[in-house]
């Protein structure tokens, strides 16, 4: 028997519906843990009861440190953090970042809310304690646990709007048989990073969309409304249209980092292309995102340039994408 420490922040496993006012995040994490089968000992905090839509950094680093003063904590073997779908990518892969105990840490949620007629968050809720319980995951870092599937946080992203497993990307470190956890990955880990300030609060960092025929002025907008950084979300292997490349140069001149990611769901950022594409963008002082995508990209560079940092760090932790190693059904 483990003990588990389960850290509530809402999101739809949290939520209940008010009628014409929609669904509203309203359980605690006490309230969560009526359904469990008590296999581990668990204990709680409540963090927050929020959509996840609605967060902050600021509330990123809360969640940070209560994640990180539970790790810290001798009598806890691991640490399940329930949240919304929406922004999950992005506050999983902030803790993924700075964790730095082998315990391993699990978010999970809900596809529906609470007062369904059949939510999934209990089942959701209970294996990630399972999966926060076991040996074979420690070391693994920060995980997300969905519909019987355990995937890190790096290159995690939200792939439908409705499906009961609504993640893809990442790496499958696990999965459940029946009750039975399964491990079939060890991603390889980089060294962790500094956990964020106050100041991390205060960072603003922008995703510019590069679509077909998209106003480079709303680059420069972003850099002169005091961006610390800029993310490109760049169409196919990481390119823009006609005048970004010049604002790009500008914005860097100036001190403000630009980071090239990409649109596209599935591979890395490659600059291959001239005559204003990535190769050229690289050239005017954007940095490539490698295989993260805008939305963690964003929180990278946030995370960086709050304490700070220079484009080499930048450029060395963007393109650190981990390997993977395989591992043994137990």
């Amino acid at each position: 028997m483990a003990s588990i420490r389960i850290l509530g922040t809402g999101g739809t496993i949290a939520s209940r519906s008010t009628g014409p006012g929609g669904l509203i995040a309203k359980d605690h994490a006490e309230d969560l843990i009526q359904t469990l089968s008590r296999r581990h000992t668990v204990s709680v905090r409540n963090v927050m009861v929020s959509g996840s839509y609605q967060l902050q950094f600021s509330d990123l680093r809360l969640i940070a440190q209560a994640a990180r003063n539970a790790v810290m904590d001798s009598t806890v073997d691991g640490v399940v953090i329930t949240h919304g779908t929406d922004t999950m990518e992005e506050t999983a892969f902030l803790l993924d970042l700075v964790h730095s105990s082998p315990k391993p840490v699990v978010f999970t949620g809900a596809s529906r809310p609470a007062d369904s007629t059949a939510p999934d968050g209990p089942d959701n809720l209970e294996q990630a304690v399972e999966a926060a319980a076991s040996p074979e995951l420690r070391g693994t870092g920060v995980l997300v646990s969905f519909a019987g599937k355990i995937r890190s946080a790096r290159g995690l992203f939200l792939a439908s709007t409705t499906a009961a497993d609504p993640y893809a990307g990442g790496t499958e470190v696990a999965h459940f048989i029946g009750d039975s956890l399964h491990v079939t990955a060890r991603p390889l880990r980089p060294s962790p990073l500094r956990m964020p300030s106050e100041e991390f609060d205060r960072t603003r960092v922008t995703i510019v969309d590069c679509a077909l025929g998209a106003d480079p002025d709303l680059f420069s907008h972003a850099v002169h409304a005091g961006a610390a950084a800029v993310v490109l979300a760049g169409t196919g292997t990481g390119n823009a249209g006609p005048g970004f490349v010049e604002a790009v140069q500008d914005a860097v001149r100036g001190g403000c980092f630009v980071v090239l990611s990409s649109r596209v769901p599935y591979g890395p950022v490659i600059p291959t292309y001239g005559d204003g594409g990535g190769v050229d963008l690289v050239r005017a002082g954007a940095i490539p995102s490698g295989d993260l995508k805008p939305p963690q990209a964003r929180i990278l560079a946030a995370l960086l340039t709050s304490q700070p940092a220079t484009p080499e760090q930048i450029h060395r932790v963007l393109t650190a994408a981990p390997g993977r190693q395989g591992g043994q059904s137990g």
